[in-house]
């Protein structure tokens, strides 16, 4: 009992850790945001990288690492244009490591490549949402989007874990259920109702139902992308940075398709 009370303090205490400071990052300004979620793909870049590794592949961890990082600052900095311009180099010198460094396959090339636009490209979608809405509300709809993946995979767990009998992936994930995952919908669209709220949002109660059940949907889909990696290479968690969570990937396996999603009904609704 006392180890499980640890181990739940532990959890506790780097979930309201890593929380607070993405959610600080995310109001403070929009360079903070950005220099946040380009150090946080960088971490699951190099997390992807490890795992794929130890699976006898040879991706070239230092250049898909770098790239991942830059992607929210192409964004940042130069829009679509600058993260097609950063997509063209990296295609570039990936391709010029695979001519040059013979032991490379190209196997080794696509691991490379698909890491980088996994996290990287990915997880820019965030800076999209908070460089397109103006000012702090556009943090404050970053906030709410990242709250609607964590109180998901909360009442996901929590509901799942007492109600849950019917196994949804039991290869892959053998703890989720369908239980789980409708308490995580729930919570999902319930969140996605504030949006129609935030000044400068202009959703309407049907995108913001739309946006939350799209992104509790995608969401699953991520944990359970990730769930496959980790057992196609033998891991159980991507990584040990985060004491009683694993490592950075496994937090950002939702978030990674959800910011994606989010960015879409955003812009699809005429708010971006």
């Amino acid at each position: 009992m006392e180890r499980n009370d640890a181990s739940l303090r532990t959890r506790v205490i780097t979930a309201t850790v890593y929380s607070a400071t993405l959610i600080a990052t995310s109001l403070i300004s929009t360079i903070t945001t950005v220099i946040a979620i380009a150090i946080l793909s960088g971490l699951c870049a190099f997390e992807f990288y490890a795992m794929l590794r130890s699976d006898a592949k040879l991706p070239n961890e230092l250049i898909g690492t770098i790239a991942a990082a830059l992607y929210p600052v192409s964004y940042a900095v130069g829009h679509f244009t600058g993260v097609l311009t950063l997509t063209a180099v990296f295609a570039t010198v990936v391709l010029v490591w695979y001519v040059f460094y013979t032991p490379a396959r190209i196997t080794d090339v696509a691991v490379t490549f698909f890491g980088a636009l996994y996290t990287g490209l990915m997880l820019s979608f965030l800076v999209v949402v908070r460089t397109d809405i103006a000012g702090f509300w556009g943090g404050f709809t970053v906030v709410v989007i990242l709250a609607s993946v964590w109180l998901n995979d909360t009442f996901a767990f929590f509901i799942g874990t007492k109600f849950g009998r019917h196994k949804m992936a039991p290869r892959i994930s053998p703890n989720k259920s369908w239980e789980g995952f409708l308490a995580g919908m729930v919570a999902s669209v319930g969140i996605w109702c504030i949006m129609p709220f935030i000044p400068g949002v202009y959703l309407s109660f049907f995108w913001a139902i739309t946006g939350g059940i799209a992104c509790g949907c995608i969401g699953i889909l991520g944990d359970l992308v990730e769930s496959r990696i980790k057992r196609s290479t033998g891991h159980k968690d991507s990584g040990n940075l985060l004491p009683g969570h694993g490592g950075f990937l496994d937090r950002c396996d939702s978030l990674i398709l959800v910011a994606a999603m989010a960015s879409l009904i955003l812009k699809f609704s005429g708010t971006i």
